[in-house]
């Protein structure tokens, strides 16, 4: 059973943010593999089957623009007398964040006006239910816009409009720019061994993006 399916994904923000920047949020150039799989995820997700992306189509120029964005500034603590853990043990404790005391203003350098074609296929890792079964069901979804939750494009604010494409992809705004190395960009994260961010050297040839396998030498940690 041929598993490959095709999302056109757009929106008029993105933002995926480069992990060494640690106050200011600054995007990649482009969608990063494993924020192209959440938003698979977000329209068709089971247990029994594994998302792998497997090429990422650049379709329109890549622009910044720079916004400045409100954030809180902490995390709900895990220790301590008045963290999650000790709430756990006795039960009660106050576990809120109050926004207003807690809101920062911070800048961000972000996408804007995006569009993304999508080619990945799904492994089916367990349970009974043909391949046939789980590609007509995630067919089904798309062609109807249908998700788990909106999917979004790097943040939750960025909006991401989604829809099942079949054919060839169309003609990107780099379809004739021979190469663009466009520097480490994060694959995903290894959730099996400490949540372990793992890292490829993106190149954009005519405007696409190969995406190695996740277990594959060139993806490294």
């Amino acid at each position: 059973m041929n598993c490959n399916v095709q999302i056109h994904s757009w929106g008029e923000y993105a933002c995926f943010t480069r992990p060494e920047m640690k106050v200011e949020r600054v995007s990649y150039d482009a969608i990063t593999p494993s924020a192209a799989r959440g938003i698979l995820e977000a329209i068709y997700w089971k247990p029994q089957i594994r998302w792998v992306v497997d090429r990422i189509h650049v379709l329109r120029p890549i622009r910044f623009t720079n916004l400045r964005r409100n954030e809180v500034g902490c995390k709900i603590p895990t220790k301590g007398a008045h963290g999650v853990g000790q709430a756990i043990k006795t039960g009660r404790g106050v576990l809120g964040i109050y926004i207003e005391e807690e809101r920062q203003q911070r800048a961000a350098t972000m996408l804007r006006d995006v569009e993304y074609l999508i080619e990945a296929h799904f492994d089916v890792t367990g349970g009974d239910e043909p391949s046939a079964k789980h590609y007509e069901m995630f067919k089904r979804r798309a062609e109807k816009g249908q998700c788990f939750h909106r999917p979004y494009l790097g943040c939750r604010e960025c909006e991401c409009h989604f829809v099942w494409h079949e054919g060839d992809p169309p003609r990107g705004a780099y379809a004739d720019e021979p190469e663009r190395d466009l520097g480490f960009m994060l694959h995903d994260i290894d959730f099996a061994n400490d949540m372990t961010p793992r890292f490829l050297r993106a190149v954009m040839r005519s405007g696409v993006i190969d995406v190695p396998p996740f277990e594959a030498a060139e993806v490294r940690s």
